[in-house]
């Protein structure tokens, strides 16, 4: 339900101005009911014993992913069990159609815009915890120092235990009483996170703003807290779409997510950047190594993590078949990616695990996949850009309301990025990132800013430094 809350409105002009669908048509809607009746269990191993459970923000309901993780003699053994869409959804359907052209699942404050109806989304494809599923179950083994050394994919039934989120695994494993499928999690995760900056992966940890209802109604802006789950969370993600690129580049047909090098200037201004901020980047050491030694939470490093956005463009979707692209590597991720782990919220995936599907059960790839595959990055890519802006529409429309009636007070604010008359701030409490008017601004460093404007119908509001 659409809420109108006091300090601000609902989100309705701002669907209305990205035209976002309200909802699915009567034949995508019958196709999908009719799907859930017409599920067949036959064929599919039987993986129910796997005592999975999945981890999720709380009270989501589309969920992609259930896991268990092992320590096994030589390492670890990981069952990640991902939503089967591709059992629901017939190939040149009104229902695979409607997904194609909406991409991915839209998130705004007010209630979703799904890529599939709910009736799978958040019920019959969806790994509801108690409930015999379908799924894509990937066995990963790890050896001891956290590389795969073998992997299986096939199609199952599962059944996830219980519905977790990151604040009660956190707060349970550091009370030492972790849920047994995810004791091992840690040590892995951590792991794959050592690697990780060994590959020279890039990961950006500047604050996530959060969008939240407050006691009065209303709409709250806050810092998402960022826990050691997540991170450790997205390592089995990153995982599983790294050996599902693997397989794609041995049948040399798939399709990965793709991130080219950056540029040497890119680099060095990196460099430049740490320099003005005072903080030291030893000779000898990677980009990956360097930003990984910083601590998040020190505005000279908020400033630095800004600028290494540069070093992150150029994102796409690469698909072949036949014979490998140029480009095959994602330089944030230092390797061979491909999305196969949320085929719920997110159109390519379930082209790219029919892949993985066909080739480790030496069969050939599907024709309706291999015929998609041409379409899917123009999909994708136009998806990615209105979920962005989107998202930033949201957060810019909170942020108007929130400070509506905060004109002329001051703030303390982070300066991320300097320019010759204003700057990039990061507006502390609440938090808020906004441009700033003024002159000398110190990069890395805190610095009073007053509020000197907000247009709440152009969702812009304006800084001067005090």
């Amino acid at each position: 339900m659409i809420r109108t809350p006091a300090s601000g409105g609902d989100f309705g002009r701002l669907r209305t101005e990205f035209s976002l669908p309200e909802s699915f048509g009567p034949e995508v809607l019958a196709e999908a009911e009719a799907a859930v009746l017409s599920a067949r269990a036959e064929g599919r191993e039987d993986a129910t014993d796997l005592p999975f459970v999945t981890i999720d923000p709380p009270g989501a309901k589309d969920l992609d992913q259930a896991m268990v993780v092992e320590r096994t003699a030589g390492g670890f053994r990981v069952h990640y069990a991902i939503a089967d869409l591709a059992a629901f959804v017939p190939p040149g359907g009104a229902l695979d159609h409607e997904a194609r052209r909406r991409g991915q699942t839209l998130y705004l404050p007010d209630g979703n815009v799904p890529l599939h109806p709910t009736v799978l989304s958040e019920g019959a494809a969806s790994l509801l915890p108690g409930e015999v599923r379908a799924a894509v179950l990937w066995t990963i083994d790890v050896d001891a120092a956290g590389e795969p050394v073998a992997t299986r994919v096939r199609r199952a039934l599962v059944r996830s235990t219980e519905q977790l989120d990151y604040e009660s695994v956190q707060a349970s494993l550091d009370a030492g009483t972790p849920h047994p499928s995810v004791a091992a999690l840690p040590e892995l995760g951590r792991l794959r996170r050592e690697l990780a900056v060994q590959r020279g992966a890039v990961e950006l940890q500047l604050p996530e703003q959060e969008i939240s209802g407050d006691p009065d109604g209303g709409w709250a802006l806050a810092r998402r807290p960022r826990t050691a789950v997540d991170a450790w969370n997205a390592e089995i993600s990153l995982l599983t779409g790294m050996a599902a690129a693997q397989i794609m580049l041995e049948a040399r047909v798939g399709v990965l997510r793709t991130l080219p090098p950056p540029e040497p200037d890119a680099v060095e201004w990196l460099r430049r950047s740490a320099s003005v901020v005072g903080v030291t980047w030893p000779a000898g050491l990677g980009v990956s190594e360097f930003l990984s030694s910083l601590d998040p939470g020190q505005p000279s490093s908020m400033a630095i993590f800004a600028d290494t956005t540069r070093l992150l463009r150029g994102a796409g979707y690469t698909s072949f078949d036949g014979s490998l692209p140029a480009l095959t590597t994602h330089a944030g991720i230092g390797g061979a990616y491909a999305h196969v782990t949320a085929p719920i919220r997110r159109l390519v995936d379930r082209f790219g695990t029919e892949v993985c599907l066909a080739v480790t059960a030496g069969r050939e790839v599907p024709s309706w996949v291999r015929e998609a595959l041409a379409e899917v990055p123009l999909q994708m890519s136009a998806s990615d850009s209105l979920a962005a802006r989107v998202e930033r529409a949201c957060i810019d429309q909170v942020e108007a309301w929130v400070l509506a009636e905060r004109v002329g007070r001051e703030f303390t604010a982070v300066v991320l990025r300097a320019e010759e008359t204003r700057a990039e701030i990061l507006v502390e409490d609440p938090p808020v990132m906004a441009k700033c008017a003024g002159s000398e601004f110190p990069e890395g460093e805190r610095i009073g800013v007053r509020l000197t404007a907000v247009d709440v119908d152009k969702r812009k509001v304006s800084f001067e430094r005090v």
